[in-house]
């Protein structure tokens, strides 16, 4: 049995085998685990030992121990019984994997899809575009879920790569050209930018889709480490002739400072500065000086998450350009094509 195991920087997929040795690096603070693993040694040196394992549950079975000894971060190498090539993983990336199967094979094989949530202008209520959201086919499997896993399994990039290339396709089945698809991205996995989205710019050229009508979008659950990193990616996209978002400004890392730094296109303000801002004072003063902002910035501010009537009014007489959330329309694997104005 092959378990196929992708590259730890860009995808491509490596097989591992049923069968071969594992050698771990004994340089270690603590090596009580040299003797807990239950699997016979095959060679030893003074900075590693060589494990022999004849099935996926002995190497599973190894890894636990690696684990139990706070090991997690270190890296072993596999290879195979016969033969020369071995790869370096994380251990706690292939204990993952090897402990869920089927979630590597969802991944692998792209068992997923892009539901589409509409954006409108906030006065008029025409459709702007839609943000493409990513759904596994598998219905016990949520997309959180998926996430999850993949970032303790190192299969984030992976992952980050094939919704990005279904959100393309989706906007090349159901949008009109001239609507705007928003596609989330993972700073993380892109190292060098003009290298990791060759892919990506591939893929829209496959599919025939403008670039122009494409908006990547940092995704709410990325910390940025770099703006020098972020910056060099939004200037990849936009040499391309894309545009970039960046999502939830008002949190975390998302703040006023760094807009004038990045000059992203689209702002997305954090929808709990939307929830109730009709009645919030704070919320209210926030809004007005992100507004006054964007305008000296020449950025297009999104609101998201807005639920009522009263937030759309408040937010539309506000200045707010465009619109998101279940008031206008909920993800759905077929583009809502009207909004009505309240």
């Amino acid at each position: 049995m092959i378990i196929s195991i992708d590259c730890q920087w860009c995808g491509t997929s490596v097989s591992l085998p049923s069968s071969g040795y594992m050698t771990v690096r004994t340089k270690t603070k603590q090596q009580t685990w040299k003797h807990s693993i239950q699997l016979p040694i095959s060679q030893q040196e003074e900075s590693f030992l060589m494990y022999e394992f004849n099935s996926h549950y002995e190497l599973l079975q190894g890894l636990q121990t690696l684990m139990d000894h706070e090991m997690q971060q270190e890296w072993v190498h596999l290879s195979q019984i016969h033969g020369n090539k071995s790869f370096p993983m994380q251990i706690e990336h292939l204990f993952e994997r090897l402990s869920h199967p089927e979630l590597v094979t969802i991944i692998e094989e792209g068992r997923f899809t892009s539901y589409l949530q509409p954006i409108v202008h906030m006065d008029t209520g025409e459709v702007y575009g839609y943000e493409a959201l990513l759904r596994s086919t598998e219905r016990n499997v949520s997309p959180g879920d998926l996430f999850s896993f993949a970032k303790r399994a190192g299969l984030h990039s992976m992952l980050d790569q094939k919704a990005r290339e279904e959100a393309v396709k989706a906007k090349a089945t159901h949008l009109y050209d001239g609507q705007k698809c928003f596609i989330n991205f993972l700073p993380s996995t892109i190292y060098v930018p003009e290298h990791c989205l060759s892919h990506t710019f591939n893929i829209v050229k496959k599919y025939n889709v403008d670039p122009g009508d494409l908006v990547f979008e940092v995704v709410e659950t990325e910390r940025i480490h770099s703006i020098d990193h972020l910056h060099n990616i939004f200037s990849t996209y936009k040499a391309s002739g894309m545009h970039v978002a960046l999502d939830d400004v008002g949190s975390g890392y998302s703040t006023l400072e760094v807009l004038s730094l990045l000059k992203p296109d689209v702002v997305k303000i954090d929808r709990e500065y939307i929830r109730d801002c009709h009645e919030n004072y704070d919320k209210q003063t926030f809004l007005k000086s992100v507004i006054t902002t964007a305008n000296e910035l020449s950025i297009t501010l999104l609101a998201e998450g807005i639920e009522t009537k009263e937030e759309y009014r408040w937010l539309e007489e506000s200045g707010i350009h465009l619109g998101q959330g279940y008031f206008i329309g909920k993800p759905s694997p077929q583009p809502v094509e009207e909004f009505i104005l309240p």
